[in-house]
Parts: structure tokens; sequence; C-alpha cells
């Protein structure tokens, strides 16, 4: 086996695994992305609603002037195929892998490059400058196999106010849910 195969690997989210990680991983850290903010602009068909009646889920929005908080993990060289693998799959729904450079909230760990699954402008599924009224209208009804999006939305928020972020966008939609139907 060569030792590029062997070399633990980073992968780092900023939506569903902050909460709920999927796969065994040696470390999570906190860290901080550059360029990118998210979005409730990504169609969910799979798992946060259906073919029928896709809900909303949070992809990565190029945006040069943002930065977002998320989580990196690192997944054991000899795992990294086998969680890659199922990653592609949970994230099959117009997402792709793409690789990033963190820079870790803790200044002592510096930075280090990773993996994010980014579902980009062109996709089918990705539905830009959708209004914060309109995600929240599909939001509302949206469920899947994942479970309801609302309760995504909620499980969100309340995850990045854990990890100190405030994402107005992500706080919006919170917000509006929070009302009366």
């Amino acid at each position: 086996m060569s030792e590029a195969a062997t070399q633990d690997l980073w992968i780092f989210d900023y939506g569903s695994l902050i909460f709920r990680p999927e796969f065994e991983y040696l470390e999570r850290r906190i860290a901080r992305l550059f360029g990118f903010e998210r979005r409730f602009w990504q169609s969910s068909p799979d798992h946060r609603g259906t073919p029928e009646a896709p809900g909303l889920v949070v992809p990565l929005v190029e945006n040069p002037g943002a930065s977002l908080l998320g989580v990196a993990y690192r997944v054991l060289g000899e795992q990294a195929a086998q969680v890659l693998a199922n990653l592609d799959d949970r994230e099959r729904a117009g997402y792709e892998r793409v690789e990033v450079c963190l820079d870790f909230v803790e200044a002592a760990f510096g930075r280090a490059p990773a993996l994010v699954y980014q579902a980009r402008a062109g996709n089918p599924g990705f539905l830009e400058h959708t209004s914060i009224e309109q995600i929240v209208e599909v939001v509302r009804r949206a469920r899947g196999p994942s479970g309801d999006n609302a309760s995504y939305v909620r499980r969100l928020a309340h995850a990045l106010r854990e990890l100190g972020e405030e994402d107005p966008h992500v706080a919006a939609i919170e917000r509006l849910l929070a009302r009366d139907p």
C-alpha cells in the first residue's frame, strides 16, 4: 500500500454532519472556511424531502467576502476510501467533492487541506436566490427519510450556535419557522 493511500484525511462539514456525523473519525476540530456562505438553495429529494416534494438543505455558495464555521473531521487513512464512498453515496443529489484549505479556530493547529461536499450552481437541484419566505414555505411541509426539514433547520441553527456561529441566513429561517404557519 502506498503512503498516500494511508494518509489521514480531513473532511469539512458545514451542515448536518456537524450534529450527525455518520462515520468514524479520529479527531473533530472547529474550522473556518473563507470565501463561502451557507444558503438553503439545494433541493433535497433524498434526505429532507422526496422526489415528489423535495426539501431544502444548505450548499456552500461562493462569496469572496464571506466565511463560515464548520467542523473538520480527521479520518484514519485506512478508512478514508470507505468513508468517502459512503459520503459520495449520501451526497449524490447534486454534490461533488472539492478540496479546500481550512483555518482551524485554535490557532495552534494552523491550516490544513480538506475535502468538502459542495453543490454548485448549475446542478439540477440548485435553487439560487430563493427568498427566505419561499424557503420557509418548502421547509414547513417537507419530510424525507432523514426526517422533517424544519428539524434540520433547527438542529443546524443550534449546532452553529454551539460552535459560536450565528449564521444570519439560517437564523432568519429558524425565526420564521418559529412563527405561526
